[in-house]
């Protein structure tokens, strides 16, 4: 058993404590398992090796008393623990998926349920549609509204899996099939491909020596949940995350054309089955073809030379120009993963994170990076302990304190401050100017209505110290919408400031999205890239923001991040002298 899946079980008991309130001591129950999965979640190692370790102790862990161990070893060993199935039996598996909503924590859930009887997302939808939300204690008709808003995103995004999820899932699971002594070769098609920021379906292209026994073994794997349909050409199945994986069984000669085909978008391929037609060809899912006979289809780079294109990168074929750019050659050479010379927002256990700073240096320097930007929390932020002007100041020489002990890498003292709700810093000017780089951000009031998001942003460009505008419309993916305000004035105001753009790779987030991203690069802007790490593990999410940046046609030049140390901070809005 992960770590992750031992910290979802504690953290579904503490929310049943809190929903439930049975004893006096609920309150402090569900505090030490919070605790407790905060440790587990940023625990460098594996629990589940301590248990099988006679010489290693779960009660060494910060947080992890006696009885939390016992529970965790009962996880381990049995897959689950009695007392939180105990506790499931007294609520309604519908009323927990309340807690899937936006702004609906398990106080509110509670409340919802001892005061209107509400058990179901539908029960609450009902009741915010009738009005009755309001008359509840710290409830209005903006917070009925907020919920329905909340209940339409949660719709929205079912069936849907983040990036991270889909492309962790992919390589698994074409791991698995290249293990098979049948395997030629297996590649992610579809959305994934593509790179969009939610998947709804997995589409693997496998080539190889006997199909029948690919698709036997392939159904074996541990987390095929269920079996859809197995044929001679094609594998359906469910994961055990409802993920539905297509595992499509190809001829060597008709890989590329497949390739092509099931990659997409839908729109992409229309276009060019089009361009196919006028030159006298027929494209399809088998090949080229001129009249009956295959002209091409082994790999994809002979298809699109057949029609007289150049080769065109997976993320930007959205028919959104990219046919007629190439037609043109004027294709972007698109930023690459190992371009990515440092990382500009991320935070230490100072605030919210799980590290120190010499940590995270080291591991950025172990990816080869050349500098790093920290960036912890402002005051603001009381959930992310965020630093008051004392802890701040304290931080800046912790900071400068690491460039000693960690060599050949530059390691600068920024933050990520606050924008409040009327615009200003949560820091004064007198502090701003100590950071290297200051990273601005919104992280509260963020239902505000359009012109209001927009003037609050506008204010926070204008003063002098910001640098780079961080996760610039605060969504979360699958969880919550972006705040409302006007992007393009924004945009122009960030570019005419020299405010840098942040695309936030970070899976949950990818914000910019891109959408903006591409409408960024159309007005000839730079971006940066950065993870938002709170942990050293997390520098693996700049592939995903690497990603989005090249679906929205940024190319190395346009990503600030890329840059020398040197030219980087050149590129940087300059601090009043």
């Amino acid at each position: 058993m992960e770590n992750s899946e031992i910290a979802a079980v504690f953290e579904e008991v503490s929310n049943l404590m809190k929903i439930l309130q049975e004893d006096s001591k609920w309150q402090f129950k569900a505090v030490a398992y919070d605790r407790a999965r905060r440790a587990i979640e940023s625990y460098p190692e594996r629990l589940e090796d301590i248990v099988h370790d006679p010489d290693r102790k779960l009660t060494d862990i910060p947080g992890i008393g006696a009885d939390l161990a016992q529970k965790i070893k009962e996880l381990v060993e049995t897959g689950r623990l009695e007392y939180h199935q105990a506790q499931l039996k007294k609520v309604p598996r519908s009323l927990l998926e309340l807690l899937q909503l936006q702004t609906v924590g398990p106080q509110k859930v509670r409340l919802f349920n001892q005061e209107l009887g509400v058990q179901s997302i539908e029960d609450l939808e009902r009741a915010a549609k009738e009005g009755r939300l309001r008359e509840l204690p710290g409830m209005s008709a903006k917070s009925e509204q907020n919920i329905l808003k909340a209940i339409e995103t949660f719709r929205r995004a079912a069936g849907r899996f983040r990036l991270d999820a889909a492309y962790e899932t992919a390589e698994e699971l074409s791991d698995y099939l290249r293990n098979s002594k049948w395997v030629e070769q297996v590649t992610a098609a579809g959305s994934l491909r593509r790179g969009r920021e939610t998947v709804g379906d997995l589409d693997l292209l496998v080539t190889g020596s006997d199909h029948g026994a690919i698709a036997d073994y392939f159904v074996k794997h541990s987390r095929v949940a269920q079996i859809l349909a197995k044929g001679e050409d094609k594998v359906s199945v469910k994961l055990e995350n409802d993920m539905q994986v297509d595992v499509r069984l190809l001829e060597a000669e008709s890989y590329g054309a497949a390739l092509q085909y099931f990659t997409g978008s839908k729109e992409h391929n229309v276009a060019l089955r089009a361009r196919a037609q006028k030159l006298g060809f027929k494209l399809s899912e088998y090949g080229l073809f001129k009249g009956e006979k295959s002209v091409a289809g082994r790999t994809e780079e002979e298809i699109y030379q057949k029609l007289g294109l150049p080769w065109i990168p997976p993320e930007l074929r959205e028919n959104m120009g990219e046919i007629e750019a190439a037609e043109k050659g004027r294709l972007p050479h698109l930023v690459e993963l190992s371009d990515i010379r440092g990382d500009l927002q991320m935070h230490t256990h100072a605030s919210d994170g799980h590290a120190s700073v010499e940590q995270m240096a080291a591991a950025a320097k172990k990816l080869g990076y050349r500098y790093i930007l920290i960036t912890d929390h402002s005051k603001a932020v009381t959930v992310a302990n965020g630093l008051d002007e004392k802890r701040a100041v304290e931080n800046i020489r912790r900071i400068k304190a690491a460039r000693e002990k960690v060599k050949d890498i530059e390691i600068w003292a920024g933050a990520e401050v606050d924008i409040l709700g009327d615009g200003s810093m949560d820091y004064p000017d007198s502090l701003l100017k100590q950071f290297d780089a200051v990273v601005a951000s919104v992280h509260s009031r963020m239902t505000r209505p359009g012109e209001e998001m927009t003037q609050r942003l506008l204010k926070a460009l204008e003063n002098p110290y910001v640098k780079i505008l961080g996760h610039p419309t605060g969504r979360q993916i699958l969880r919550r919408d972006p705040f409302n305000f006007d992007v393009e004035k924004v945009f122009d105001a960030a570019r005419r400031l020299g405010v840098i753009l942040e695309v936030n790779a970070s899976p949950e987030r990818l914000d910019l999205c891109d959408r903006h991203v591409k409408l960024a690069h159309d007005k000839g802007m730079k971006v940066v890239i950065s993870t938002d790490a709170h942990r050293p593990e997390h520098f693996a999410f700049m592939r995903y923001g690497v990603i989005t940046a090249r679906r929205g046609w940024m190319e190395k030049k346009d990503v600030i991040n890329t840059f020398t140390p040197q030219k980087l901070l050149a590129s940087l809005r300059p601090s009043p002298e």
